[in-house]
């Protein structure tokens, strides 16, 4: 069973030889622990493309202020000038291009990732060289809701969409055509699957109410999705918080599998409800506790929690690995190193 194989009997819940491994090489990782990063990795290698070493990252002296902090400014192609305070984690919005609803209609939405012939062509290129190393590749849509916040703002956001003003309804209706677009040519690409990511919840429960949220969100989310749904990719979402109340409408849409933040549930629960539903789990190791604040012991014992919890080797799950900031390098080192014993 090669890599792509071993993935995709695991998001439909069929037997594995093995916990398929995910990773994402996080800057802030590399930052922070240099190449010993690299070397643990290499020793266990995930399923979703091949171990490439990452280069070390430097910051220039510029990018830090008078106390010797990083700080750092810089604008994106949406208009949305970001301010970074940890060197590769997402910054926060400093200045947004929609002060308000009267902006919206003039506001011209980027081209798609993927409309740009040079960058379509390196993306089937990467997709055909996964595929050809037996590896699963993702393709992409577009977020819908954190995109809105991003632009616009959290307060102008849930206001508008709780008085359904038509200039945020049509907003977002130019991000879930976006969005459709590069699902579109992910299909074109021969992408296994798609994979989209927006966060609804709070560690304690959704954002908005449930019902807002299905007659807001669901309809644009199920036609942006629906040529993959058509063309029988796999749709990964992502979603940090406590989303319970809408997993039935995600699975109801086409999803097949979720990326949680698992410390806002009840594992057991969780895990019974998913599995219920057909719902494949990323598993992600507790990062804002265990991981930072934990011991190597407590790294190793809540990956064997996980592994059975989920019943992995059952199919419906998979490890997903990312170095934060903060991480010591000792529970990092726990992490990979019990998955792989326990793959």
């Amino acid at each position: 069973m090669n890599s792509r194989e071993r993935v995709r009997r695991a998001m439909h819940y069929q037997s594995v030889d093995k916990a398929p491994l995910q990773y994402y090489y996080c800057p802030v990782g590399y930052y922070e622990h240099g190449d010993k990063l690299n070397q643990l990795y290499s020793r266990y290698p995930g399923d979703f493309g091949p171990f490439r070493p990452m280069p070390i990252p430097t910051i220039p002296p510029e990018h830090f202020d008078q106390n010797g902090r990083y700080h750092e400014f810089k604008t994106d192609e949406w208009g949305v000038t970001w301010e970074y305070r940890i060197y590769g984690i997402t910054g926060i919005p400093y200045d947004r291009p929609l002060k308000s609803a009267d902006d919206i209609p003039a506001y011209r939405v980027p081209p798609p990732e993927l409309s740009d012939p040079a960058a379509f062509s390196a993306f089937r290129t990467e997709v055909s060289s996964l595929h050809q190393g037996g590896y699963y590749a993702l393709g992409q849509a577009s977020s819908l809701y954190e995109r809105l916040l991003h632009l616009y703002g959290d307060e102008n956001v849930l206001c508008d969409i709780a008085a359904d003003e038509p200039e945020i309804n049509d907003l977002e209706e130019r991000l879930a055509d976006r969005g459709e677009y590069n699902v579109r040519k992910s299909i074109e690409a021969g992408c296994d699957g798609i994979a989209i990511g927006d966060d609804y919840g709070t560690e304690k429960g959704m954002i908005m109410n449930p019902r807002r949220w299905r007659e807001f969100f669901k309809p644009r989310l199920r036609r942006m999705l629906r040529p993959a749904v058509q063309a029988g990719l796999d749709i990964h979402c992502h979603s940090c918080g406590q989303i319970l109340p809408i997993l039935e409408d995600l699975r109801e849409i086409g999803v097949t599998s979720i990326w949680p933040q698992l410390p806002a549930y009840n594992m057991e629960e969780l895990a019974a409800r998913c599995r219920d539903l057909g719902l494949a789990v990323a598993i992600h190791t507790d990062r804002a506790r265990t991981m930072t604040y934990g011991s190597p012991s407590q790294v190793r014992d809540l990956v064997r929690r996980e592994f059975d919890t989920f019943r992995v080797l059952d199919g419906g799950s998979w490890f997903y690995v990312e170095a934060d900031n903060g991480f010591p390098f000792e529970n990092l080192q726990a992490l990979v190193e019990t998955i792989g014993q326990w793959r």
